[in-house]
């Protein structure tokens, strides 16, 4: 029987009863090193039957000050204890606690400010991914937030409802920072959004997906995150924090917020029995109309919308059916089973799926829009390693352009900040109808060629510059990173292509 064919037997078994070993959370590679576990476990030790209640991340309140400035108040701190194994204790990093952090949510018009301070014993800083912010609040690489420092960036939110998140971004650190448990959901209201679940933790739930690989005392095993291709790729999967996780479904119609935060993982999320449900929103926001699929395939840095419904008394698994090497462009995915969905006896009712979501269209890009070309390879964008002090790009405030991604090697994805793009084509035909929201980070199969509509906002800095990378976390730490600077229509060509010495912020 086919790898594939095992593990989705053993999903739609778990799917009918509760704690059979068979479902497991862990993929089919086990440890490499000799004391892996016994078959009949996961590679993480422990039994699998979805058997620990899914952790919600808490949303944090801010403090509303006199301005009317929401303050969300942010620590980073390591030396957290975590039990992710029964009965063995995780040492991991964490956002106001042991591991990842708060959900912040906010509301378009909101007046926000993010005060951030790094009890992690060394240099970080924090991203706002999805988040269309000044360049100097993006929390990229040059605003680096030194130990025992705060930094407290704050703007005005201008953009539809979306699910962002945020993540450190160190240059060359970056994959052990998120690997250890920095990370979290950024959430944002629209008062034009439609009839949607939106309970927080009941009918509107997060997942943030992670891999890992644990050491058989608990230990995260962190020795190849920072090595090899693809860095670590994890064999048990933690859903916020929680492995072999289960959620008790009181409502018929659920909306799930599902993150890739993985360092280099590629998902095709889905349910066993590949059940149907709806995409409503990408990274960026809203789709115009809902899309109905059986799967999502989320790369590190995606996120997916979803809203599926359920009977009375089912279980269902939520799982990741991988494609082969030659599918997936290399290299291959797993499969694995992410956590179970246990509805009870009777359901609260929800309001029908809306035929409209209004989601904003999108934007054809003009006849003469400039086109810009990146070619993507080992480690390299357009053949170049990232400099710190190198300007790639100079874009004029609110332009729309295209972007054409070549990628001549292995797969990665491609990520803009600031922006939100559209997916003209790939590999010249339309992308699938739950691709064509707005989204910020496109999966880059090898071989594959992509056409992108960008759309830039109206913050300027020709001294401050944005990134576009790879978000696979080796990659993107290698060096598979460049900058651009957005500045005023017609000063283009009068921008200097190197930073200035100060342009890279030490907050401390």
């Amino acid at each position: 029987m086919k790898r594939r064919d095992f593990l989705l037997l053993a999903a739609l078994s778990g799917a009918a009863t509760t704690g059979l070993a068979g479902a497991c959370s862990a993929g089919s590679k086990s440890p490499s090193d000799s004391d892996s576990p016994s078959r009949g476990e996961s590679p993480s030790g422990g039994r699998a039957g979805f058997g620990n209640a899914l952790r919600i991340p808490p949303l944090l309140m801010p403090e509303v000050g006199a301005d009317g400035v929401k303050q969300f108040t942010l620590t980073m701190q390591s030396g957290g204890r975590s039990e992710f194994l029964p009965g063995k204790t995780t040492e991991t990093w964490g956002v106001n606690g042991a591991y990842l952090g708060p959900t912040l949510r906010a509301s378009r018009g909101d007046k926000v400010r993010m005060r951030v301070t790094n009890r992690l014993g060394e240099t970080s800083t924090l991203h706002w991914h999805g988040m269309r912010v000044p360049a100097k609040m993006d929390g990229g690489p040059h605003q680096m937030i030194e130990p025992g420092a705060t930094w407290s960036p704050e703007w005005t939110v201008d953009q539809p409802a979306m699910t962002g998140w945020y993540h450190p971004h160190l240059h060359e650190k970056t994959a052990m920072h998120v690997y250890r448990g920095l990370a979290g959901l950024i959430i944002i209201d629209d008062d034009k959004e439609p009839e949607l679940p939106r309970e927080y933790g009941v009918d509107d739930v997060p997942l943030i997906i992670q891999d890992k690989r644990f050491e058989r005392d608990g230990r995260l095993d962190e020795g190849g995150v920072e090595g090899g291709t693809w860095g670590l790729l994890g064999d048990s999967i933690l859903v916020n924090g929680t492995l072999d996780a289960h959620f008790k479904v009181t409502t018929q119609a659920v909306r799930l917020r599902i993150l890739n935060a993985s360092n280099a993982r590629v998902y095709r999320v889905g349910f066993a029995g590949n059940r149907a449900f709806h995409v409503v929103g990408t990274d960026g926001g809203l789709l115009e109309r809902p899309a109905e699929v059986d799967r999502v395939k989320l790369s590190p840095g995606e996120r997916a919308q979803i809203v599926v419904r359920f009977a009375p008394g089912e279980e269902v698994v939520l799982n990741s059916i991988g494609e082969t090497a030659r599918e997936a462009g290399d290299p291959e995915e797993d499969d694995f089973a992410l956590m179970k969905f246990v509805a009870a006896p009777q359901l609260a009712s929800s309001a029908a799926l809306p035929s409209a979501l209004g989601g904003v269209p999108a934007i054809p890009p003009p006849a003469a829009a400039r086109v810009r070309t990146f070619k993507l390879s080992g480690s390299e964008i357009n053949d170049k390693e990232m400099d710190m002090n190198r300007i790639d790009e100079v874009v004029p405030a609110g332009a729309h352009e295209i972007w054409e991604i070549d990628n001549t090697s292995y797969a990665h994805n491609f990520h803009i900040h600031e922006v939100h793009f559209r997916i003209l084509e790939m590999n010249g035909a339309p992308p699938p109808a739950y691709q064509r929201g707005p989204k910020d980070t496109v999966f880059m199969a090898k071989g594959a060629k992509a056409r992108l509509a960008v759309s830039f906002g109206s913050y300027v800095d020709p001294a401050s510059p944005y990134m576009y990378h790879c978000h696979i976390l080796r990659h993107e730490d290698k060096g598979m990173m460049g900058q651009f600077v957005v500045v005023e229509p017609g000063t283009e060509e009068q921008v200097p292509r190197t930073l200035p010495a100060e342009a890279t912020h030490h907050h401390d």
